[in-house]
């Protein structure tokens, strides 16, 4: 990882704008869930995880209440990841296909993982000045993130969000839906994909499965022209 992004991970890491989010995440890593009691939590802002020379960006909404917030980095020691990193996998863009920890040797092929908001919100609902306070973050990624050519939106509140922050820091005033699949350019011909959340629900209620988030995620390598 480059300097910059060092300095600006030490930056998000340190962060303490949103009152409300620093003191949910407190209560987070000190009234552990029943199966993580004796985990020591990460417990504060969650940064982003790959290499500044990564051609695909993999964007979510927040860290996950005991993934991210617990394990200290995106997607990472929950049931959305364990769905996730299959199919990373399974495309070969992680060399692993699971995210445990941040010791467990995972590895992305040009490829960055982030979230919009460095915090879990409660209820997964931030408000306006949260995102606004955050957006600065998510700038920051993209600008060091030079080589950028496909950006993966998991969740229609992702996609939903990432469009407001080019709408509000670039000229672009495009309407674009979300559906799973579907690919639209933004400023600086950044490819946009929208892809449903690998969430448990999602999985389980069958709206999304191994076989089209490997297509997706096959994709997505192709316009990135990510070798395999």
């Amino acid at each position: 990882m480059n300097i910059k992004f060092k300095k600006l991970n030490k930056t998000i890491i340190n962060c303490n704008d949103c009152p409300r989010l620093v003191n949910f995440i407190k209560k987070i890593s000190t009234e552990k869930r029943k199966q993580n009691i004796n985990d020591t939590y990460w417990g504060k802002p969650v940064t982003g995880f790959g290499k500044s020379s990564s051609k695909l960006l993999i964007l979510g909404l927040a860290p996950a209440a005991h993934g991210g917030t617990r394990t200290g980095r995106p997607f990472t020691g929950d049931k959305s990841s364990d769905f996730l990193f299959k199919c990373l996998h399974k495309t070969n863009i992680s060399n692993q296909p699971h995210s445990l920890n941040l010791k467990d040797g995972l590895k992305l092929k040009s490829t960055y993982i982030t979230n919009i908001l460095k915090c879990v919100p409660p209820g997964d609902k931030p408000n306006k000045e949260e995102l606004n306070n955050c957006s600065k973050y998510f700038s920051s990624e993209l600008s060091n993130l030079r080589s950028l050519k496909t950006i993966v939106a998991l969740g229609k509140v992702a996609f939903d969000n990432c469009i407001k922050f080019y709408k509000k820091n670039y000229n672009f005033s495009k309407k674009l839906k979300f559906a799973h699949g579907k690919i639209y350019q933004l400023p600086n011909n950044i490819n946009l994909i929208s892809s449903y959340h690998p969430s448990p629900r999602n999985v389980n209620t069958k709206l999304i499965s191994e076989k089209m988030m490997i297509k997706l995620f096959n994709k997505a390598k192709k316009m990135s022209a990510i070798k395999s």
